[in-house]
């Protein structure tokens, strides 16, 4: 087993992280073949079909983990929400306008996040998360979590995200948590 110091997180733009579009895949096939998530091969590709417009956003945000051999350990990326971003509108019950207010630097959308199984509890997330944090100004953070998803959920409560909602985020998606956690 790998020492979670010997776990280095790199931050990546959006050039960056198209160049490392293979380590992105493997973690994220392998993350999310599991329960609850059982996506298939189909799912994974319409996820990078997403994820290759998602790279050429300026303000797109990216953070991975390797071992000191280069395997890939964990992803995470995303970026600032637009004032014109749709997230808010997919929740079951509507939220205040306050809350869903977006003016492009407000809210930092976390799109994807996830490590392999193997590097599980050794604290290699929370440091993924953070190194992806660390390099934004947001006063926020929001991301979709499936309910099912127990140690994601605890994992997430854990690093004070709390939830503000329920929303269908994609057509025929099931239905996942909307958290918030503040930042500044």
């Amino acid at each position: 087993m790998t020492r979670p110091e010997a776990i280095t997180i790199e931050s990546l733009d959006g050039p960056a992280a198209a160049r490392s579009e293979a380590a992105f895949r493997l973690v994220y096939a392998e993350v999310f073949a599991e329960e609850p998530y059982e996506e298939t091969p189909e799912s994974v590709e319409a996820t990078f079909r997403r994820f290759h417009s998602q790279v050429r956003k300026p303000t797109f945000r990216a953070a991975s983990a390797r071992t000191a051999d280069g395997e890939p350990v964990g992803i995470a990326y995303g970026y600032p929400l637009s004032s014109h971003t749709g997230w808010w509108d997919r929740l079951i019950n509507p939220v205040s306008d306050e809350l869903r207010r977006e003016d492009g630097q407000r809210t930092f959308g976390l799109m994807e996040f996830a490590v392999r199984a193997r590097w599980r509890r050794l604290g290699v997330g929370r440091r993924l998360h953070e190194t992806l944090l660390a390099e934004g100004n947001e006063e926020r953070v929001l991301l979709n979590a499936l309910p099912e998803a127990e140690a994601a959920q605890a994992a997430y409560r854990s690093w004070g995200y709390r939830k503000v909602g329920e929303a269908h985020p994609w057509e025929s998606a099931p239905l996942h948590d909307v958290m918030v956690r503040q930042l500044r």
